[in-house]
């Protein structure tokens, strides 16, 4: 598989909102079993199978057999990877510093809301 058919995997793996939730959970609770990760989601197992399948393909996801589990786990090396290819030292760095403003700022307003909430109550 050449480097572009790595990164179309990637970004088709990544265009399905079922498939980012997974991710994060499965980044959340490394070594997760599959069985609990699919009670997470209101659809079969097998349609968690058919994406935890295209997951690992675009090797986001690595499965571990431990007897009759499979664990799953977060692989980060492919994001960093499309991260590294469009950005250079320089624009990261100020990419991370407004990413980190953004926080900083979606944190004030969430707390300005909850404060909002409380006080109405």
């Amino acid at each position: 598989m050449t480097n572009d058919q790595n990164m179309d995997a990637i970004f088709q793996a990544l265009a399905h909102e079922s498939r980012r939730r997974m991710l994060d959970i499965v980044k959340e609770e490394p070594g997760i079993g599959v069985g609990a990760l699919a009670s997470d989601f209101d659809v079969s197992r097998i349609a968690v199978m058919k994406h935890l399948s295209v997951l690992e393909e675009a090797n986001l996801v690595v499965s571990e057999k431990d007897g009759r589990t499979r664990r799953l786990y977060f692989n980060a090396a492919p994001i960093q990877m499309i991260h590294d290819r469009w950005t250079t030292e320089y624009s990261a760095y100020w990419a991370g510093q407004l990413t980190r403003i953004k926080y900083l700022a979606e944190a004030q307003e969430h707390t300005k809301k909850t404060k909002t909430r409380r006080a109405k109550s």
